[in-house]
């Protein structure tokens, strides 16, 4: 029988999702590490839908998508957004989209140096 294990719950956190054609998945990671974030998640898709209306234009926009998610704190959504939009280039018609969903609750390892600072200050001792 194994020992349970506590379970801490992050709930000031938001996902970002970024669609974007498929190639700037690495770039846009590493901006989004450079200004807090953790990481990501990177899997591919297809697009409908845009591609043929701005195709009319004389635009060439590509089906294959990378879709990347990152979970962040609240505090850092916006500072990562920004960073991830300009890196991505989302001003340009049909490079992509990105969006924010505010997260209920999350759960992940957390190391325990973190949990007890994050203990200390809700006890009210630094």
């Amino acid at each position: 029988m194994s020992a349970e294990k506590q379970i801490y719950v992050l709930t000031d956190v938001s996902l970002i999702t970024c669609i974007v054609q498929r190639g700037l998945a690495d770039a846009i990671v590493n901006a989004a590490t450079e200004a807090g974030a953790q990481g990501g998640t990177v899997y591919f898709a297809k697009g409908y839908g845009v591609r043929e209306r701005l195709g009319s234009l004389g635009m060439a926009i590509e089906a294959d998508k990378e879709v990347i998610m990152i979970v962040v704190s609240d505090e850092q959504a916006d500072r990562v957004f920004e960073r991830i939009y300009n890196t991505a280039r989302l001003s340009t018609p049909g490079m992509g989209i990105m969006y924010i969903t505010r997260l209920e609750k999350a759960a992940t390892y957390i190391p325990p140096e973190v949990v007890k600072n994050l203990e200390m200050k809700k006890g009210g001792g630094q």
